[in-house]
């Protein structure tokens, strides 16, 4: 537990120091009028809009505790709506300190509250995350093929030239040898298990497994599916104007249209997977988004750390109220 515990503050402290390093050098080439005018920016922002997006952000995390109960349901688990609200809450506030931690403090703590076994939990959440990409990349498909001649000369200076510049041979190597050593590594595990159906520590591997799969095929199962894909779709909507809503605090962004909201919303999703919550890259990504529309670079920054600093205090607040209350309702609901 120690040894988890500082293997997790270093890779905290390494992905927070990439965050500061970016916002550094998101800053470091602008004048001192320029920083004045981005703080101006933020300080002047209409705050009616702020709360809104706050307010839709709320929702997001309805939607997605609603569809994960649903994903669960076909298992044979009665979850209880509260926990799994809350428990999705601390899983925001735990991605905000070290990306991809989150699923597994989420499945484990389903386990502790509502008894759910942490492989089926994990299983859920993946099958989760696979519809979240497939969704992101549906969006992020007709985002470029509506707006190709506008973000053409982005998308290759941006993503094309920075992706070519880091994809060498050996890194392809190096993930084909991951692919395939995973892959052979299953294969053994459950070579074995067979060969030797006695062995206790080899039974545990593979019963592993396959709770990991019934979590992950438990899709193919679900009693709603109507309401299921009513909230996946809510989700994307509720992420969509967390962006949109934004743009109307600004003068310099109000009158930027749906296009510019989903091109910012598509390629910031990316910055939040490299750092924690996006910290210092969310900005840079939406600043050089909105610089295609023709905003300033100064209002462009001010924007981005507008939304992030919404979305953020959303998931510091309700998380922190969550790791609190967790405890005491459950301690309550058992006496």
């Amino acid at each position: 537990m120690k040894n988890t515990a500082i293997k997790n503050v270093l890779k905290f402290l390494l992905f927070f120091g990439i965050g500061i390093l970016l916002i550094w050098l998101s800053l470091r080439n602008l004048t001192v009028d320029q920083r004045n005018q981005i703080w101006t920016n933020i300080i002047t922002a209409d705050p009616k809009w702020l709360l809104a997006a706050l307010v839709v952000g709320f929702v997001s995390n309805i939607a997605r505790a609603s569809r994960w109960r649903i994903l669960i349901e076909p298992m044979g688990y009665k979850t209880k709506y509260s926990n799994v609200f809350m428990i999705v809450l601390v899983a925001y506030l735990a991605n905000l300190a070290v990306p991809r931690l989150g699923e597994i403090t989420r499945c484990g703590m389903m386990t502790k509250y509502e008894k759910v076994p942490f492989t089926k939990s994990l299983g859920t959440v993946i099958t989760e995350r696979l519809l979240d990409l497939i969704a992101f990349a549906v969006l992020f498909v007709i985002n470029i093929f509506v707006q190709f001649n506008i973000l053409r000369d982005y998308l290759k200076t941006a993503v094309v030239d920075e992706a070519t510049g880091k994809m060498n041979v050996s890194t392809i190597i190096i993930l084909v040898a991951a692919v395939v050593g995973v892959a052979v590594f299953c294969f053994l595990i459950f070579y074995f298990a067979r060969k030797y159906p006695e062995n206790k520590l080899l039974s545990k591997v593979t019963g592993a497994f396959r709770n990991l799969w019934e979590g992950i095929k438990s899709l193919t199962k679900i009693k709603k599916p109507f309401w299921f894909i009513f909230h996946t779709v809510l989700l994307w909507v509720c992420y969509f104007y967390m962006t949109r809503l934004v743009f109307m605090c600004l003068p310099e962004t109000v009158n930027l249209g749906n296009n510019a909201a989903l091109s910012s919303l598509v390629f910031s999703t990316i910055g939040v997977m490299l750092t924690p919550g996006g910290i210092g890259i969310y900005p840079i990504i939406v600043a050089g988004i909105l610089s295609v529309y023709g905003v300033v670079n100064t209002s462009g920054l001010a924007v981005g750390w507008l939304i992030w600093t919404n979305q953020t205090v959303l998931v510091i607040v309700g998380g922190l109220l969550s790791l609190v209350l967790l405890p005491l309702l459950n301690k309550k609901s058992k006496s």
